[in-house]
């Protein structure tokens, strides 16, 4: 093998190296049966959700992942290999591709590491379900949202009252029946 081919190699390899190492997620996919068009579409979306997704030479790839926490995904290496990269979201690789592989139904997840953790493709199909960071924080805050809601209108009606001039009812009064009584001895 001549020095300037060892030279492309070793660059593509240190290239790989750092995509791994700079991302929080790896997703293996067999890519198998998509068009051209379908895959100039998938990627597209892939980028418009800030995943990096490119083809490898599983030779390469193995050799990039030697000896890091990466290192499981060599046994998937086989057949046509493709890689998603997440850098901010650690779960988005998984969810995009789950969307486009439910779209285009040509494609199977092969595996993944996700925060470090390796996930086999039942595993990684799991992952794609989860909602992203953005979601669970909004369905967080919807479910705090209400208890702070009717908190505020109370304080507002009991501010309102005294405005009007009336006492707002003892708590004794405003306690239901059943906590005023005492328990039957046993």
């Amino acid at each position: 093998m001549s020095v300037e081919s060892l030279k492309a190699k070793q660059a593509v390899i240190d290239e790989i190296k750092d995509k791994f190492e700079r991302s929080k997620s790896a997703v293996v996919i067999d890519y198998m049966g998509i068009t051209v068009g379908e895959a100039d579409a998938m990627r597209k979306q892939l980028r418009e959700a800030g995943i990096d997704y490119t083809v490898y030479k599983n030779t390469l790839v193995s050799r990039a992942i030697q000896g890091t926490e990466y290192e499981p995904l060599t046994q998937v290496l086989n057949g046509p290999s493709a890689f998603a990269f997440g850098y901010e979201d650690a779960t988005a690789p998984a969810r995009e591709l789950n969307s486009v592989i439910k779209k285009l139904d040509k494609m199977s997840f092969k595996a993944g590491i996700v925060e470090g953790e390796y996930y086999d493709q039942d595993g990684i199909m799991e992952i794609a379900k989860l909602p992203s960071r953005e979601e669970l924080i909004a369905k967080f805050m919807g479910s705090i949202k209400s208890p702070v809601s009717k908190l505020v209108y109370l304080l507002q009606a009991i501010a309102d009252q005294k405005e009007d001039g009336a006492e707002p009812a003892p708590a004794a009064e405003a306690a239901p029946a059943e906590e005023t009584q005492e328990a039957p001895a046993e």
